[in-house]
């Protein structure tokens, strides 16, 4: 086994020379990407699939909506496809719940406002 010592340096940035939107972003997206597997979008049927936790799904989605909702300013051309992510797993938690959600009081939607 290699020792982390031994491996490539050649991709590895220190964080410091990471843009603020590029660390921003790629956070916002692993959110995205954690809810949508969590609301088992990522299987072909999302009703029945093993990965599919609301609780879970709930809890991203909510951290989701405050870092897009906070970082909008600065977010530039990624805030709209950004909301529109956002907007997509909030829309699909509603869909999925048994018993939906009252209207802005789903997951993320005291930062966002009501989504139908």
């Amino acid at each position: 086994m290699a020792d982390v010592t031994d491996l490539p340096s050649d991709n590895v940035r220190e964080l410091s020379d990471v843009p603020s939107i590029e660390v921003i972003s790629k956070a916002a997206i692993m959110l995205l990407s954690a809810a949508a597997e969590r609301l088992g979008l990522a299987d072909e049927d999302p009703d029945t699939s093993p990965r599919r936790d609301l609780d879970e799904a709930r809890r991203l989605i909510t951290a989701l909506a405050g870092l897009v909702t906070a970082a909008t300013e600065y977010l530039g051309p990624h805030a709209a496809p950004l909301r529109d992510g956002l907007q997509s797993v909030q829309r699909a938690f509603r869909e999925a719940s048994a018993v939906p959600d009252e209207p802005g009081q789903g997951p993320g939607e005291k930062y966002t406002g009501p989504v139908y």
